[in-house]
């Protein structure tokens, strides 16, 4: 095994050391679960990478979106550039799931369409558990959903060598076998093409393609190469080809299972005609005869997934294989912004059960469907080693369950967490004009966060009545005008800006150093305690960074909030002064704010509105209703991961096709 080392042009600073010492070192003793409770700007992903490097253990990390994973890939990427850092997400670009709406008798047929490249970056994913140690896998929440199972995938190869004597028609078989087509014209990811003595194959999980030349039935040469330019970049003695899809069956393994589907088909029936539910029969029997008469042709049939319970030879009621299973049993997992991530794991079996018991119910899908699903809650820890949850803000589960909670309070800059006031409504208009007027006279910037659309419109108006230089962001800013307007906030273009939930943005403002938050004592979730810390956050990069919360009443949320920013900025000033550091606000080139945007919103475009737009013709009526469909479905997701601006901007995009008529 290539040992993990960490590479970067630093060292642990503040307390990362500590942290890194005991958690790596309650990892070691056998502690199961323990906590990282880190502040925004204490450099938690380094503190990770250098835990990986002292434990040496293959490691998954979890994160609850897909545009999160993607910065930690990135950055774990750079970290161990020596090592296999692989990214493991939801391969839809949008995705419709099977469901019957039995109160308007309304049956919906999935519709899917897949992200090659993300259907490349996870089979490279399980592909490098199955050949190498040094593993780091940055994953969201697909990780509990079904997989073939690790042994059968490990047996699912096409092995030859240099000199090997092979059955090329067997050859050829195998790689139909491993789900990959025959296309003898063009070459593509997923493929393989004969011509005369040499077969050339493009694994699904590569960027590059294998030829392989024979002599009559003699492998006589093996070689890497490009398949777009042709440019060959290796030879090989050896090669290995993996499946080219996530879920492969042996042919006889499909075979014996068609027994065990059709003894279910027959005894649903009974019970379906028993319980005056014949219509229900008559429709499962057709569906499931048509899907087995495509297995026994064909070895595949459209929704295969619901029969991987029998094809996997899994009992009524057992978990699936999941990404997990692919993992040696002694290894790590960190699970990022656990204060979401968890309750996200937790909610995924209930809804899945939901929608698939109606199928079942009314004659669309065999019983065995149900087991095609994401593990439970339970489930998924049973399958945990050793585990670290990482959040500034944990939750009550990962104190109850972790044997240590390590904090990392202090920034390697020395910075501290901002002042905190709590001033009355009343008169706040006139009160943060005139803090807003000591920012501007002292060179920096502020925020303002409302609670609405419109009060966030009417501030600015009120603001520039009074002579400041002040924009806002809402939902119905584009994202690239929202990057502009970030960056020239950073410029000094403009002074001021008004937000609803500026926390969410993902980016470092240096230059804010005063927030004022508005209707601070509202109970919601913009103004839960999470939230609240999340953004008390924002000003900590700034060494004169000060939050005004405006509000009538004390919350339960603020007073949590600022006691624990009071707890920790006490002992951020302590260690200062000790160590004799003096803190400097964090200097970031502004073109930073741009690039790194740019780099997640195309990270995050095959889930944007965009892409879904581009996917129907919205002059034609049946084609408006299934972009409806499809945008409401993104719109349920950005509100389950509380990311209610994005949410926002689909369900108004919604309404101008609805105002098209005709739906």
């Amino acid at each position: 095994m290539r040992p993990f080392e960490v590479v970067a042009p630093f060292g642990p600073a503040g307390d990362q050391g500590q942290a890194i010492e005991a958690l790596a070192g309650g990892i070691k003793d056998g502690d199961r679960y323990q906590t990282l409770k880190g502040v925004t700007g204490s450099g938690k992903t380094f503190t990770m990478a250098k835990i990986i490097e002292s434990v040496q253990m293959p490691t998954l990390i979890i994160s609850h979106n897909k545009t999160l994973a993607a910065q930690l890939f990135r950055e774990f990427k750079g970290f161990f550039p020596e090592n296999a850092v692989e990214y493991f997400v939801s391969y839809y670009d949008y995705y419709q799931p099977e469901a019957y709406v039995a109160s308007r008798d309304l049956y919906i047929e999935k519709d899917a369409s897949i992200n090659d490249e993300i259907e490349r970056l996870r089979l490279s994913a399980t592909r490098s558990l199955m050949e190498r140690e040094d593993v780091i896998i940055v994953s969201t929440v697909s990780c509990i959903y079904g997989l073939a199972t690790p042994e059968i995938y490990r047996k699912m190869t096409a092995k030859f060598s240099v000199g090997d004597t092979i059955d090329v028609d067997a050859l050829i078989r195998r790689f139909v076998e491993l789900q990959y087509e025959r296309n003898d014209a063009v070459l593509e990811r997923g493929r393989f093409r004969r011509r005369g003595d040499t077969i050339e194959i493009y694994p699904a999980y590569l960027e590059e393609a294998y030829r392989i030349d024979l002599d009559w039935d003699r492998v006589e040469r093996i070689r890497r190469f490009d398949p777009i330019s042709g440019e060959v970049h290796e030879e090989l003695d050896r090669a290995m080809i993996y499946p080219a899809k996530q879920f492969v069956m042996p042919q006889d393994m499909v075979h014996d299972a068609l027994g065990v589907i059709k003894n279910e088909l027959a005894e649903r029936y009974e019970f379906l005609k028993k319980t005056e539910k014949i219509m229900e029969a008559e429709r499962l029997k057709t569906r499931v005869e048509y899907d087995i008469e495509m297995l026994t042709e064909m070895g595949y049939c459209p929704g295969i997934e619901n029969y991987s319970a029998p094809l996997a030879g899994r009992g009524p009621g057992d978990p699936p294989d999941t990404l997990i299973d692919y993992f040696p049993k002694k290894h790590l997992t960190f699970i990022d912004e656990s204060h979401v991530t968890l309750p996200q794991i937790g909610a995924m079996y209930a809804g899945d059960r939901s929608r698939k018991q109606s199928l079942v119910d009314y004659g669309f899908r065999l019983p065995s469907a149900l087991d095609n699903r994401p593990l439970r809650y339970d489930e998924f820890v049973e399958r945990l080693d050793a585990a670290v949850f990482v959040s500034a803000t944990p939750g009550k589960t990962e104190a109850e369950q972790s044997a240590r909670i390590v904090q990392q309070l202090i920034r390697p800059t020395g910075l501290l967490d901002p002042e905190i006031e709590v001033r009355p409504s009343d008169g706040q208009m006139e009160d943060i004009y005139g803090e807003v007027r000591k920012r501007i006279d002292a060179g920096e910037r502020s925020l303002i966060l409302t609670l609405t659309k419109k009060m966030a419109e009417d501030l600015t108006d009120y603001l520039s009545g009074l002579g400041l230089k002040v924009r806002y962001i809402h939902s119905e800013v584009e994202t690239i005008e929202r990057v502009e307007i970030l960056t020239q906030l950073r410029q000094g273009n403009f002074d001021v800006l008004v937000g609803i939930n500026l926390l969410r943005e993902g980016i470092d403002l240096p230059e804010v150093s005063f927030i004022a938050i508005l209707d601070a004592d509202k109970i919601g979730f913009l103004r839960s305690l999470t939230s609240l810390v999340q953004i008390i956050g924002r000003a900590a990069r700034n060494a004169a960074g000060k939050v005004i919360m405006y509000a009538d009443r004390m919350s339960d949320a603020m007073r949590e909030a600022i006691s624990e920013t009071e707890r920790r900025r006490a002992a951020q000033m302590a260690y200062n002064k000790e160590h004799g550091i003096t803190p400097t606000t964090v200097k970031k080139a502004i073109a930073d704010i741009l690039t790194r945007r740019a780099e997640e919103e195309k990270d995050a475009a095959a889930t944007s509105i965009e892409v879904l737009k581009n996917s129907y013709n919205v002059l034609i009526p049946a084609e408006r209703k299934k972009l409806i469909t499809a945008l409401n479905a993104e719109m349920l997701e950005h509100a389950k991961n509380l990311e209610f601006e994005q949410a926002a901007a689909i369900r108004d995009e919604i309404q101008k096709i609805k105002e098209m008529g005709n739906i």
